[in-house]
């Protein structure tokens, strides 16, 4: 057997990623690849093997095959824990192994299972179909009540078929009854036993056929939800080009040291974390953040493990090793989704350990009790009381949960969502009201232009490009995004042109500087007051122009109306004082004046933009049930309530501390019946993400913060994923809940039926077992057709031209 083993600690070399770190003081992190652990019943088992001294935690993953433990070296060590699993029943695979059998249908189990069935058949053949046909071969003397056993051809048949097929339940059955595991392994290994004793070949061999077979399909049903594991996983390239000594070398991407040199040509993945120092291109970045547009990088530009390079030649330096990578850790974290169990998962778990000893002892007194209570042959009673036994299989019950879990987790991520755990899609489901941030949330976070007003005989290009040559030396954001915007239009030549001096800033009011020898200023309406201009009486152009910004809307009633300019004795006028300033400051906007010590040049508003998608996201929430949608911000009321008003939220709160906020999530949950999700940015909102039942964090590709703290990370900075995690979680719990719904029912029919001899022992392994097992899988897997709802057309076509150009308006 290969190299299984894959111990991690302060002495241990390079770590694995597994969640809860590596490098912990109380002991040495193991990473065990057990792929026949697929159920909780396995895991219970494997978890009392590892039951021993030394070992200090135990985490099984049996929807991804994967046991994390943690212990102490002085006291035990690798080979003896891969041993102790081993003696479970258990074999321990590669550690690279993903659990998923590829050759599964022309594995040992799965040809012995075959031979046995053409066994059971050819049995079924000579007693019911060809019976002159059917040989007796020798009879043999009775025991107790028991008649004589008479062996025939078909019985023969039988028998074979047991001993091709049986051998493997029998020793899963041998190894749980060593560990007092009442599972379906040691039910199934009693009654074919039984079934023997008894001088039942047929059911004998039925149970050993039928369950091998479903052993083999569930295990298939596993495989297709590690297999959307294993897609995550071979998003990440096993080899890297390597710039060393100005040769390129081709190495594995474990080998690659931080700070070295990476050759991403086009149609390659990015095989590190990194960031592009020279080269650029459009990468392909859906792998880690769902977000289908291609983004441009450039010098200086992160980049992500996993991700594609579409077009141009890129050098990159990576700054995180492989263990360490972003996809690394959503592959690890998708991977422990089932570590911690769901409330669905508890109540089976409960449900199974009471359910599973009842229809067990109710076999027991259908076979033993019914003869003598009800009348009948003892033969017929063992056998209701046998195909009871099968009914107490608790397998379909204890499947549905986790392999739902997995499916709709690992399909989130797929779509740039990270979804932490069982427990957390539960939760999300459940959510009656929405807690939004407003910057960086429901805002881009970046402020820019929004409007430009000319005054004067101005036009908008003159006013922004003298802007832009005065607040170039500030260090104010408003500052930055009037530069910003003019270093994007054609003004930027006439800004680059005009010679600054004597630049000094006023202190709360603004800026002053000479351009081209002339003194002008740039700052709050408050400086051009004690200037001495009057504010109300603003002359602009003879034709009128005032000038809407950047900001637009998704049609022509939803943008403000700007009024006419007012007639006077020399043109035209705007109040600016009563009307221009108090309506873009209700819009939430910040307004700043340009000018001489004699002439107003014009008004230039910045706002932080609303995002285009954020009112369909309202709107979308509330489609999906969530009652509530509450804005928490610690802006201003005024600039809140514009925003609140803008997206459509049901209520607004302003002025908020820290503190502050994970109160109003507290007041929101005492008022709700659901629980509350809260989504900020995943660092300044932490308080307030912990005091919510979900935890979701926006843009969290390459923040460490964000993945390790949040519930639920939103891996690009795209608003429209939060409806899809709510979508997407209400259906998980709806599968649950019908998977649960249906097995009860099924499992209920069964057990009513089999004392009355209307369920057979095929019936039972068939539908009650194997076929619900199979539904439930298969309904739980439908989770990863989910896709997240797109905005319209409109609201795509908006965030493209967003804060692109001025244009001139009436």
């Amino acid at each position: 057997m290969s190299d299984s083993r894959e111990p991690t600690g302060p002495d241990d070399g390079p770590t694995e990623p597994s969640g809860g770190g590596s490098d912990r003081p109380d002991g040495t992190e193991l990473r065990l690849s057990v792929p026949d652990m697929d159920c909780s019943s396995c895991a219970g088992k494997v978890e009392g093997a590892l039951d021993r001294e030394g070992v200090l935690s135990v985490d099984t993953r049996p929807t991804t095959g994967v046991v994390v433990l943690t212990y102490d070296p002085e006291r035990t060590d690798v080979e003896a824990l891969t041993a102790a699993v081993e003696r479970a029943g258990y074999a321990v695979a590669d550690a690279e192994s993903d659990g998923v059998a590829d050759d599964l249908f022309t594995s040992p189990r799965a040809i012995a299972t075959a031979i046995g069935g053409g066994l059971l058949a050819v049995g079924l053949v000579l007693e019911w179909l060809l019976p002159g046909l059917d040989p007796t071969l020798v009879t043999l003397g009775g025991i107790g009540f028991l008649g004589p056993y008479v062996v025939t051809g078909a019985s023969v048949a039988y028998l074979l078929a047991v001993a091709v097929a049986g051998p493997p339940i029998l020793r899963n059955g041998f190894y749980s009854l060593r560990g007092l595991s009442l599972d379906i392994d040691l039910l199934m290994s009693v009654g074919v036993v039984a079934a023997l004793l008894v001088d039942l070949p047929f059911e004998a061999a039925t149970l050993a056929v039928l369950f091998s077979v479903a052993e083999l399909l569930e295990r298939y049903s596993i495989d297709r939800a590690r297999t959307s594991l294993r897609e995550l996983m071979e998003l990440s390239p096993d080899e890297a080009v390597v710039i060393r000594d100005g040769d390129e070398e081709t190495v594995p991407v474990e080998s690659v040291a931080t700070g070295e040199r990476l050759a991403v040509r086009p149609g390659e993945r990015v095989p590190l974390d990194g960031v592009v120092r020279e080269g650029s291109g459009a990468v392909d970045e859906s792998p880690i953040t769902g977000e289908s547009v291609p983004a441009e990088k450039a010098s200086g530009d992160e980049v992500y493990a996993g991700s594609i390079n579409e077009a141009g030649y890129l050098e990159i330096e990576a700054t995180a090793p492989a263990s360490e990578s972003t996809i690394a850790k959503v592959v690890e974290l998708v991977e422990a989704a089932n570590g911690e169990e769901t409330r669905a998962e508890r109540f089976v778990d409960r449900f199974a350990g009471v359910y599973t000893p009842v229809v067990v002892v109710g076999a027991i007194l259908t076979a033993a009790l019914g003869p003598v209570l009800v009348g009948g042959g003892a033969e017929t009673w063992f056998v209701r009381g046998l195909t009871l036994l099968v009914v107490a299989c608790p397998c379909a019950f204890v499947i549905s949960t986790p392999v739902s879990v997995v499916s709709g987790v690992t399909a989130a991520a797929r779509n740039g969502v990270l979804i932490k755990g069982g427990e957390h899609l539960e939760a999300a489901g459940d959510v009656d009201a929405v807690a939004l941030d407003k910057t960086g949330t429901l805002t881009r976070g970046e402020l820019s232009v929004t409007d430009v007003v000319p005054l004067g005989g101005r036009d908008a290009a003159d006013v922004l490009a003298c802007a832009t040559a005065i607040e170039r030396r500030s260090e104010h954001p408003v500052a930055e995004a009037i530069v910003s915007r003019g270093e994007e239009t054609e003004v930027r030549a006439d800004a680059d042109s005009t010679d600054v001096t004597g630049f000094e800033a006023l202190t709360g009011e603004g800026v002053r500087a000479d351009l081209d020898g002339k003194t002008h200023y740039a700052g709050k309406p408050s400086l051009f007051a004690d200037l001495g201009f009057d504010l109300s009486h603003a002359h602009v152009r003879s034709d009128g122009g005032v000038v809407r910004g950047a900001e637009r809307h998704e049609s022509a009633e939803d943008a403000p109306e700007t009024p006419d300019p007012e007639p006077c004795d020399h043109g035209k006028y705007l109040d600016l004082a009563s009307e221009t300033i108090p309506r873009l400051q209700a819009e939430g906007k910040t307004v700043v004046l340009v000018g001489t010590e004699t002439e107003l040049e014009g008004v230039i508003a910045v706002a932080d933009t609303v995002r285009p998608e954020a009112a369909w996201v309202v709107d979308r929430l509330h489609d999906l049930g969530v009652d509530r949608v509450a804005m928490l911000t610690g802006d201003n009321e005024r600039t809140a309530r514009a925003i609140g008003d803008r997206v459509g939220v049901d209520e607004v709160r302003a002025e908020l501390l820290p503190d502050e906020k994970v109160a109003a999530v507290r007041e929101l949950a005492a008022e709700t019946e659901g629980g509350v999700a809260m989504v900020g940015d995943g660092i300044n909102d932490a308080p307030a993400l912990a005091a919510a039942d979900v935890g979701i964090a926006m843009g969290a590709a390459g923040t460490d913060t964000a993945i390790e703290t949040a519930d639920v990370a939103l891996m690009a900075d795209d608003l429209t994923r939060l409806p899809y995690v709510i979508d997407l979680s209400a259906r998980a719990s709806d599968t649950i809940r019908r998977n649960i719904g249906a097995t009860l029912a099924v499992k209920a029919v069964l057990a009513a039926g089999a004392p009355l001899g209307y369920v057979s022992v095929a019936m039972a392994v068939v539908v009650g077992d194997m076929g619900m097992s199979l539904g439930v899988t298969g309904n739980a897997l439908r989770l990863g057709n989910v896709e997240p709802a797109e905005p319209p057309a409109s609201s795509a076509e908006s965030a493209d031209s967003d804060a692109r150009s001025v244009e001139p308006g009436a």
